[in-house]
């Protein structure tokens, strides 16, 4: 890369081969910023700015700095130009996340104009926020009193709230005690996101301050990716921005910690309900601080052993612990996003009691494994799986730009002139690969685990009563605040609280919102994405190809209708999905299959599939589906491997099957208390969707209470559970079933008929008695209490029985939404961190919170909804604005698994192409009266009164007239 502009030094500037780009380093010469180029034909691009950001207390300074620099600017003034540039963009990313250390802000988006302008009111927002002008900001974002006439004194802020979520949860619990424990002397002792303990005593000044002294060019990070004139934008940031700036010294070093002479031993406290068990609810945790972030080559070498160690089925630490009976969910870690690494294995639902042995095993495992060697299989397995995930650099949704630039961030955090080094890594692949024969990755454990006492015992221990404990507490400090104000001090917050209201409720002026970037409707793409598919038939096996190109890279779905089951039967076989895989076969002990799998493909993954009919949300496609990928011409160890999992699991071990059952369950009660928005939207629409219904009993709460059974009577069950999983394979995974789907490339179809052919030969005859699930739609409103001090509150119903049928106008309804009505009176006034909305083609309305404070004045803005849209209004540049943001989540750039599997949903829903644009046709030409005519699907869905609400036992018990039942999520 040829970079000209004088007014930039340049550092670094070579050929990244592994990633097909030009890198270059560069510093500002006035400012001392620090900026990082990938330069290729990625039409994607990607900017970020990230500032290291040092907290010395607990405050949540720099997560509070994070949410309000982005509520206007110098050149932007409205109130918050994030949520108008997410109306309004075409972007494919659009966030901002605050770390331990750091603190970054990403845009993407395919569009030059579009890309341009989120580059300059981020910029413009970093550099020029309005925290100076408006303390409001800080309040509403941050924390602030709230106080009315004969009313208690509260606490309120979207930080504020979204930190006692995540405070109520042990596994955040856990991370944040091993982090602050390990390394007490700098800034990882703290809380970057904030204690809500501490939050209240951070001062406006203190946080004016700490913009004042991180954001500033000399202490930040500027990265662009893609295809883009970087020599334009060059000239563009110094021109616009950094010229503007002198190079100052920002102390904003973290601290190597010194090592410990011995380990420490922590132990916390986290709370649950009156009615959970303290018995076997306890998590212990072995950690160790591992060196310097900058050694590439370990790095990568312990996420290797990592996978080794504790990270897969059969790993020897954790069969070790499981054996002994220490927890039922082994869960570890190697995090190098900080300073100094660590690794970190916890046992959960252990006992405190369990502690000295849970240590002396994994020390007694270690020293075994240095002494015999690590098996070479699993090492090769892990390196494989990582080195496949790089090159194909398939990150989802997320774009790769964004995954490469926030992974240098892991070096050049830290060593400014280093920041590619964590990306470039098949070098490191290779060098790593030559000393799996060696003693290497013994040396590492002896080294960085066994002889180093820079260790951290930590201990999370359920206590009874614990929230209660806190919220008196709490309630007694703000009653005692309370009594110390004067009536003149009472008298201001009272009118602090008016003014913040009135504050949230003023709408921009058009002059501020003209000020910023619009793009218009001719940036929008008319056409619809198309469908690739092609169907066909081979020796009776159905398939459908679609020819996209993947890079080298097969894509294989083998697909089993299931027609033979009845609603009974949900359980066993989703427990059978789960198994496959986690084993012993008739061939490979389950350890040692999950390695061939590593060593032999780029991963395999069972597991079940609905569709919902197109034209009939009562007619529900359901499949049992295993998901392989692998290079080109290894697809035959795909086929072979998935007939080994499918007929050849052993299923009759009791005692594996129960430590999976056991872990499953251990993960789903995370999983509930973590995205409880998720687990209360299921659980609604479980009511009056048979989709919905399946999908519940295989992952909800239905599904837990079924697992505890099973768990609780084990030996009277399992018998039973073995036997239902032994017939139902025999019933679908028969000859006449295969249906197979492949994205690739043309020339690999005749090898994979091949393979195909000789996969079908392997397996069950016969054809099965047909049985259909039984659903009848109920409704029942119903509370699921936790230990949170957080609720999620759901609302919802179904338009399609009402007679209304799916209109595409409904996506940009989601938009207005959740980016106006919603955003405003849940967030911003109501304090909650989340809030999503939603209508689905099979004829769901749901509208759900997320870390909410609230919970019936949540239901009545969720109730207002109809009369919003009722009255809706906006002319055509506003309209265009929303058109945009809508537009921008259906055109995000696609990896081909997803073009495949997008394609796929469609060709078994029946959907055509002819309905997907005239979808989008519905969308583009809405109008504010068409949006206004949607006031009935909200009606119609809404008219049910239904409501699922998971949140605080005190606030639901306070709440229970709303409720037809109330009982423990867990």
């Amino acid at each position: 890369m040829n970079i000209k502009n004088e007014n930039y030094e340049l550092i670094e500037n070579r050929r990244i081969e592994d990633l097909h780009s030009d890198a270059c380093l560069l510093r500002h010469k006035k400012s001392g910023a620090r900026i990082a180029l990938l330069s290729n034909d990625d039409e994607n691009k990607v900017f970020y700015i990230g500032f290291r950001t040092t907290p010395h207390d607990s405050t949540g300074v720099a997560h509070i700095m994070e949410h309000t620099v982005l509520c206007g600017s110098r050149k932007y003034p409205v109130k918050d130009p994030f949520v108008e540039l997410a109306k309004g963009s075409l972007n494919t990313f659009l966030n901002a996340m605050t770390y331990p250390d750091k603190t970054v802000y990403p845009v993407a988006s395919c569009n030059d104009k579009d890309f341009k302008n989120l580059m300059d009111v981020y910029l413009d927002a970093v550099f020029y926020p309005n925290i100076y002008k408006e303390k409001k900001i800080f309040m509403q974002e941050g924390w602030h009193y709230e106080l009315s006439k004969d009313a208690p004194l509260t606490i309120n802020g979207v930080v504020y709230n979204e930190m006692k979520g995540a405070f109520s949860s042990p596994d955040d619990v856990l991370s944040r005690s091993i982090l602050n424990s390990l390394y007490p002397d700098n800034t990882y002792a703290f809380e970057s996101g904030g204690d809500p303990d501490d939050i209240p005593d951070l001062t406006y000044e203190d946080y004016l301050d700490f913009h004042r002294t991180f954001y500033h060019p000399s202490n930040s990070m500027i990265y662009l990716y893609g295809n883009m004139d970087m020599e334009e934008r060059l000239d563009y940031l110094d021109k616009e921005y950094l010229s503007a700036f002198d190079v100052i010294n920002v102390d904003s070093a973290i601290g190597f910690q010194k090592p410990f002479d011995k380990s420490l031993d922590i132990v916390k406290e986290y709370p649950i309900t009156s009615e959970d068990s303290e018995e076997n609810n306890t998590y212990l945790s072995y950690n160790v601080a591992i060196g310097d972030v900058l050694d590439r080559k370990k790095y990568i070498a312990f996420q290797i052993l990592d996978d080794a160690l504790s990270g897969t089925p059969g790993a020897p630490l954790k069969k070790a612990l499981i054996e002994a009976g220490i927890g039922t969910e082994i869960m570890s870690i190697y995090d190098n996003g900080v300073l100094q690494p660590y690794y970190s294995i916890a046992a959960k639902n252990a006992d405190l009691s369990q502690k000295e042995e849970f240590i002396s095993i994994i020390e007694n495992e270690l020293k075994r494994l240095v002494k015999e060697g690590i098996e070479k299989n699993a090492l090769k397995s892990s390196l494989n799986i990582q080195e496949f995930k790089y090159r194909e650099a398939d990150f989802g949704m997320y774009p790769k730009g964004l995954m490469y630039g926030l992974n240098m961030l892991d070096s050049w955090n830290y060593d400014e002139k280093r920041p590619f080094i964590h990306i470039e890594r098949n070098e490191t692949y290779r060098s790593l690969r030559e000393k799996i024969d060696t003693d290497y990755f013994e040396k590492l454990i002896e080294e960085f685990i066994l002889n180093n006492p820079h260790k951290a015992i930590v201990s999370v221990v359920p206590k009874k009563g614990l929230q209660n404990e806190r919220d008196e507490a709490l309630a007694a400090k703000l009653s005692e605040k309370l009594d110390s104000l004067s009536e003149e001090e009472k008298e201001r917050i009272i009118k602090e609280t008016a003014d913040l209201k009135a504050y949230q409720e003023e709408e921009d002026s058009p002059e501020a919102l003209k000020c910023l970037p619009r793009l218009t409707r001719d940036d929008i793409k008319k056409e619809a994405e198309p469908f690739i598919n092609e169907a066909f038939e081979n020796n009776g096996i159905k398939y459908l190809f679609h020819d996209i190109e993947t890079n080298g890279v097969s894509y294989i779905k083998l697909l089993f209708p299931i027609d033979c089951i009845d609603e009974k039967e949900i359980f066993a076989l989703n427990i059978l999905s789960g198994v496959l895989g986690l084993m012993d076969t008739d061939e490979h002990d389950y350890a040692s299959l999950f390695y061939e799998v590593g060593l032999r493909t780029g991963g395999i993954v069972p597991g079940l599939a609905l569709f919902t009919s197109y034209k009939d949300n009562k007619d529900v496609k359901f499949y049992f589906s295993v998901i392989g990928k692998t290079f080109f011409k290894d697809e035959e160890n795909v086929f072979d491997l998935v007939r080994e999992m499918i007929l050849g699991t052993k299923l009759d071990d009791k005692k594996r099957l129960l430590e999976i059952l056991k872990e499953k369950k251990s993960t789903l009660e995370a999983d509930m208390m973590s995205a409880g928005h998720s687990t209360a939207e299921l659980r609604l629409a479980s009511e009056f969707l048979k989709n919905a219904f399946i999908e519940e009993n295989m992952h909800g709460i239905s599904f837990y209470r079924s697992l505890c059974e099973i768990i609780d009577n084990y030996e009277s069950k399992a018998d039973e559970l073995i036997s239902k999983m032994e017939d139902l394979r025999k019933k679908i995974f028969t000859k006449d079933k295969l249906f197979i789907d492949y994205t690739g490339s043309k020339e690999r179809l005749e090898s994979i008929k091949k393979y195909a052919d000789t996969f079908k030969d392997k397996l069950n005859e016969g054809a099965y008695e047909k049985k259909e699930i039984g659903f009848t739609p109920y409704k029942t409103n119903e509370a699921f209490m936790t230990s949170g001090q957080v609720q999620f509150v759901c609302r919802g119903g179904n338009y399609r029985d009402k007679g209304l049928k799916y209109n595409g106008a409904l996506f940009l309804l989601r938009t207005i939404l959740s980016y106006g009505y919603l955003w405003n009176n849940v967030r911003v006034k109501g304090g909650a961190y989340g809030c999503m909305n939603g209508f689905t083609l099979d004829g769901e309305c749901y509208f759900v919170s997320y870390r909410d404070p609230k919970l019936k004045e949540t239901i009545d803005i969720f109730d207002n909804v109809k009369e919003y849209i009722k009255s809706f209004d906006a002319d055509e540049e506003e309209m265009t604005k929303y058109l945009i943001g809508a537009i921008s989540s259906k055109d995000r750039p696609l990896t081909p698994s997803i073009k495949g599997s997008r394609s796929l949903g469609a060709y078994v829903t029946g959907k055509t192409f002819e309905d997907e644009q005239r979808e989008r046709d519905e969308l583009i030409n809405a109008d504010a009266k068409a949006i206004r005519d949607l006031y009935v699907f909200v009606e119609a869905a809404l008219g049910d009164n239904r409501l699922c609400v998971i949140g605080n036992e005190k606030m639901v018990k306070e709440n229970s007239d709303l409720f037809d039942i109330t009982e423990m999520l867990i």
